[in-house]
């Protein structure tokens, strides 16, 4: 299969690897200058995956096109320029732009009653979109509410992005592996918002695409 054909395949399936890999790369990509710059592209193609995979459900178009326009622009901003004013208005962009494409991935896997191989990705590439949204959320949270948040090491100091995301990623699973802490009410409020999200996407999403493959299962043991 050709990388186009994968793409326009499975698009979903194709966000979810090139998030997952973000995770990894970024670590060497977090002291600012050249590497900030650098991780921007991989955050400019996983936005690009991610207005692709708006595009390819019910969902409307034109809410992407318009939040993924500015974001383009802001995500190369913050980059070169990492002053609280661009930080927040990328933070909040951000978040909306992946909130929203969660929700189109969401509505994109209900909107049938078959479970396809891309829905099946869906699942998880949502689930690292509501992950990306809120870990920008708490960017944004702590530019205009400073302090917001505190860790073991530097505990003054504003929370770097991969801090961000990493309590994001262990508030949704649930883990509670995170050393990251909120302190102020803002910061627990969203955090606690992020934990019931996190169950309402277990309880709900997860089980019906379960309940979808296993009642194919079953109609493929009785021929039907």
């Amino acid at each position: 299969m050709t990388p186009r054909r994968l793409i326009t395949t499975y698009p979903c399936a194709v966000l979810m690897l090139v998030q997952l890999a973000s995770i990894l790369v970024y670590p060497f990509l977090d002291s600012g200058g050249p590497g900030r710059a650098a991780f921007s592209v991989v955050g400019v193609a996983a936005v690009a995956l991610a207005v692709y995979a708006v595009r390819s459900t019910p969902a409307l178009t034109w809410v992407s096109v318009t939040l993924g326009a500015p974001l383009l622009v802001l995500t190369f901003l913050e980059a070169a320029l990492p002053v609280p004013g661009v930080v927040l208005a990328s933070g909040v962009v951000h978040a909306l732009f992946y909130f929203y494409t969660g929700y189109a991935m969401i509505r994109y896997m209900f909107a049938d009653d078959h479970a396809t191989v891309d829905e099946v990705w869906a699942t998880g590439a949502a689930f690292t979109v509501l992950a990306w949204g809120f870990a920008y959320a708490y960017s944004a949270l702590q530019v205009v509410w400073p302090g917001s948040f505190t860790a073991g090491v530097d505990p003054e100091q504003p929370r770097t992005w991969m801090e961000l995301l990493f309590l994001s990623v262990t508030t949704l699973t649930s883990t509670g592996l995170s050393d990251i802490v909120p302190l102020l009410p803002h910061a627990r409020s969203l955090v606690m918002l992020e934990q019931i999200a996190g169950m309402l996407y277990l309880a709900l999403v997860v089980a019906r695409i379960g309940a979808l493959l296993a009642r194919r299962g079953g109609s493929r043991v009785h021929g039907e």
